[in-house]
């Protein structure tokens, strides 16, 4: 009896590796020498190719595809038919297996249905690609990417809130979670409340209130 679950319609190849507590549903097919960690769920239809590494706690939705190159770390959200590639220049009469290109999704990143993400760029940690978005490039932390091209309309909190009206210190404040996040003149941000590595508290960690709730009248 394995430690995670497959549904009966999905393939799991010899070779890969599944962690614990991990839901695999219909038609998803995870290639040999694939590492998935736990407590991840690959929605419908979700390929995994060979050599794709997946931290823990990932959530794939519907129809989407993780390509050899791509690396995604802990607590990443994956949107419903998202794109991913590993090819900048594809011709299907020039073989570049041996090039693939290489993308980093860092912990907690979130990338909305239907993004297209182009290879050899690293989302950073927390960012929110928005629905439809098409990136090209790094990806700060904490940013989030609207439009084609992508670029970057603002900064969004842990809790998947826009952050707004720095103070003096640019300071701004996630309306959900009460989290303290600062700017610096660099450009950058950090949350001041609790460390990039670290876990959700669990009292923070489910939902209470419907986003709409969250918005200013």
């Amino acid at each position: 009896m394995s430690d995670y679950f497959q549904h009966e319609s999905a393939y799991v190849d010899d070779g890969a590796i599944v962690g614990l507590g991990t839901k695999i549903w219909h038609f998803c097919h995870v290639m040999k020498d694939a590492r998935i960690g736990q407590r991840c769920v690959l929605g419908q239809n979700v390929n995994v190719d060979s050599g794709v590494v997946i931290g823990d706690n990932v959530k794939i939705q519907n129809n989407v595809s993780v390509y050899t190159g791509v690396t995604i770390e802990d607590d990443v959200f994956l949107g419903p038919s998202c794109v991913l590639t590993n090819v900048t220049n594809p011709r299907s009469q020039v073989n570049r297996h041996s090039l693939y290109e290489r993308t980093m999704i860092r912990r907690g990143a979130t990338v909305g249905a239907n993004a297209t993400i182009v290879c050899g760029i690293t989302l950073g940690r927390y960012c929110f690609i928005a629905a439809g978005a098409v990136v090209s490039k790094d990806v700060p932390d904490y940013a989030l990417i609207i439009g084609n091209p992508g670029r970057q309309k603002g900064w969004m909190s842990r809790h998947g809130h826009v952050l707004r009206n720095p103070d003096a210190q640019g300071i701004m404040v996630c309306p959900e979670s009460g989290f303290r996040y600062q700017e610096s003149p660099a450009g950058t941000l950090r949350c001041l409340d609790l460390d990039e590595l670290a876990p959700l508290p669990l009292e923070m960690a489910k939902g209470k209130r419907a986003y709409d709730e969250f918005k200013s009248p």
